[in-house]
């Protein structure tokens, strides 16, 4: 018997999954989580094969958990069940150790295709990515809300990731580098980094800047 476990913060999402997954004989559901943290916590007194994981969550997002699950969880298969097709998003997910990658409105059919292999040891990362996708930080509103940051800032985040100086961005921008200069401050204290070796890391990782 398979048992699985849902991480996501849709309840409506849940109780479809839910309705889905309980046709299948050979799997027993966990109670549901809403977010990493939850999800961490049952993991430690409910062992689950796999985890259907939901990246944009609330209190710790999927790619934290993620991080988290591959250290502590090394056993665990997880696929990810998002709304996002973005390359990036796709290899960051692998490189933390997810199994499969599912779009949220892929048919039930391929949902329990995904289960299927990933539970006898096979990789599910048959999505192809939108490469035509616009290039921004993933889960923007919700990234935006997190760190306080405005779409300004975040565009200059992305300008000092391609070395441009305060004087270049406040021409391509029409404002002042005294204004760019502000806005650096406030964004290094925003994101509590100390240097721009920081900043650009902090870039690389949530995928305003390429790698």
């Amino acid at each position: 018997m398979l048992r699985l476990i849902i991480a996501d913060d849709h309840e409506l999402m849940i109780e479809g999954l839910i309705s889905i997954l309980s046709e299948v004989k050979n799997i027993q559901l966990l109670d549901p989580v809403n977010d990493g943290r939850q999800l961490i916590s049952n993991l430690k007194s409910n062992q689950a094969d796999i985890v259907l994981l939901d990246l944009n969550m609330p209190n710790m997002d999927g790619i934290k958990t993620l991080e988290i699950l591959k250290n502590d969880f090394p056993k665990l298969k997880v696929i990810v069940l998002t709304n996002y097709n973005q390359p990036q998003l796709i290899e960051e997910v692998k490189k933390l150790g997810a199994r499969g990658y599912l779009l949220k409105n892929s048919p039930s059919n391929i949902l329990k295709e995904a289960i299927k292999k990933v539970s006898e040891g096979e990789l599910y990362f048959e999505l192809k990515a939108d490469t035509n996708a616009e290039h921004h930080p993933f889960f923007i509103d919700d990234f935006m809300k997190k760190y306080q940051l405005t779409k300004r800032e975040v565009e200059i985040i992305r300008m000092i990731s391609l070395e441009l100086t305060s004087k270049e961005i406040g021409d391509n921008l029409f404002i002042s580098e005294f204004t760019v200069s502000t806005h650096r401050r406030n964004i290094m204290k925003k994101l509590n980094t100390k240097n721009i070796a920081g900043l650009l890391k902090f870039a690389r990782q949530h995928g305003i800047a390429d790698n």
